[in-house]
């Protein structure tokens, strides 16, 4: 026993000698990301993250099939409360990075929306946009509701009091000419105004997240419901005032009885961080999500990954990018 401790004392003290000596040579450093609960989408993806942007100290290179990181670089994924709460952990210097859609990310940054009488979160950066959040538009097919106009008069839930959605719902009925004094507006979660439109109770409700949403599907399977379009003129003139917002669409067969394409808009989930955050750090990091190993492993890895790609990198900013997020796409001929 007391060999074996010997021996288990040598190695650790040899792999401590090991990695000071790395440390001396890369500069060993840690970076937090900041994700969401660990049941949501948010924590995988971060997970898959800090393992694409990691080097350890030690480790093989990217060419000799080891890691495609910053070298020197550990990340790690941290499960918290999600958009504010890492936006707040980002400027309390808590965490280096974090997830935010990109609506809250605007808000924070221009102190507007869920910040209005809150001091604006000026540093906040952004890294890259990574997949969309898409705004669903819920409606009982026979409730005569073919666009977003068709809602006057209706009883339409806008989510509840503080979230996001109840924010980007006033601005499209306000894109459409609607205030809420239009509509009977309720405010209710989701899955709540699920319930009231599968008692006859509910016209139409707003959703924002990934397709297919769990309870927009098991709502389709039992009751007629249709997915109300988000587009039009009205919409080109929404994405000019707020460019957080981007074009998408549900593909037909997303929901029960939708027989044919439906077109959207989306916010963003976004990777953002602070601009006291080194411009080379960041530089190194965003050249890593992008490399060919990388997107493999996000691909294969989540179902969302796939949609973490250079092209949509850039999509529906809507803050402004970190100075080395913006020398990665300028030289990679994304943005001008």
């Amino acid at each position: 026993m007391k060999l074996f401790s010997i021996k288990a004392l040598a190695g650790a003290a040899l792999a401590v000698g090991m990695m000071v000596q790395g440390a001396a040579a890369q500069e060993m450093q840690f970076f937090r990301i900041g994700t969401g609960g660990t049941a949501g989408t948010y924590y995988p993806i971060g997970g898959l993250i800090a393992n694409a942007i990691s080097s350890p100290p030690g480790s093989r290179s990217c060419e000799d099939g080891g890691s495609c990181g910053v070298a020197g670089l550990i990340a790690t994924a941290v499960a918290s409360n999600g958009s504010v709460g890492n936006v707040n952990s980002i400027n309390g210097g808590t965490l280096e990075a974090g997830f935010s859609q990109s609506d809250v990310a605007y808000w924070a940054q221009t102190g507007t929306g869920l910040w209005e009488g809150q001091p604006k979160v000026e540093k906040l950066r952004l890294i890259a946009n990574l997949y969309p959040e898409s705004i669903h538009l819920v409606a009982r097919k026979d409730a005569g509701i073919a666009s977003v106009a068709d809602l006057k008069g209706k009883k339409v839930s806008l989510d509840e009091p503080g979230s996001g959605t109840l924010v980007d719902a006033k601005i499209i009925l306000e894109a459409f000419g609607l205030s809420e004094s239009d509509i009977s507006a309720e405010y209710l979660k989701p899955d709540q105004a699920a319930d009231r439109m599968r008692d006859g109770a509910m016209d139409a409700f707003f959703f924002v997240g990934g397709y297919p949403a769990g309870a927009i599907a098991e709502l389709a399977s039992q009751h007629d419901v249709v997915m109300v379009p988000i587009a039009g003129p009205e919409v080109d003139k929404l994405r000019q005032d707020y460019s957080f917002f981007a074009t998408d669409s549900f593909p037909a067969g997303t929901y029960k009885g939708q027989d044919a394409d439906v077109a959207t808009i989306s916010v963003g989930a976004q990777l953002v961080t602070s601009a006291d955050l080194s411009d080379d750090l960041i530089y190194g990091i965003t050249k890593s999500l992008f490399n060919e190993t990388t997107q493999k492993l996000f691909a294969n890895g989540h179902a969302k990954g796939k949609f973490i790609t250079l092209d949509n990198a850039v999509q529906g900013a809507g803050i402004p990018f970190h100075a080395g997020a913006e020398k990665f796409y300028k030289e990679a001929g994304k943005l001008q």
